[in-house]
């Protein structure tokens, strides 16, 4: 399963940066998105969720709301199965387009769902 982690951090302190190791470890194919960065622990990254492969099944979410609302369009076109927004990273205003392009929305906790094997 390839997922996207959008918001994606070279901080080791961050949890966008945490969550990444983690779904690696996981085994998960995983896509680091940040327009700032161009490698994360030897991982290309993508800077926008127009560059990536069109089969990402799950967008775990570390941008705040309005960081996270500009890219609802690319998000729809995107088409994945599922969007995870992490804490702080809630936007409610972005939850019924994203259901409506038939996109599961979950707040949940990606380290935490990886954890109790619910991810």
């Amino acid at each position: 399963m390839r997922v996207a982690v959008l918001g994606a951090s070279a901080k080791k302190e961050r949890y966008s940066h945490q969550a990444l190791l983690s779904l690696i470890e996981a085994g998960y194919q995983v896509c680091a998105v940040n327009p700032a960065l161009s490698e994360i622990a030897g991982l290309p990254v993508y800077g926008g969720l127009a560059e990536l492969p069109e089969d990402i099944d799950t967008v775990t979410v570390y941008l705040s709301p309005a960081n996270s609302s500009a890219l609802l369009e690319a998000l729809c076109a995107l088409k994945p199965r599922r969007v995870i927004f992490n804490p702080g990273a809630e936007n409610p205003a972005m939850y019924a387009a994203l259901r409506q392009a038939g996109v599961q929305v979950q707040e949940a906790c990606t380290l935490v769902l990886l954890r109790t094997r619910q991810f």
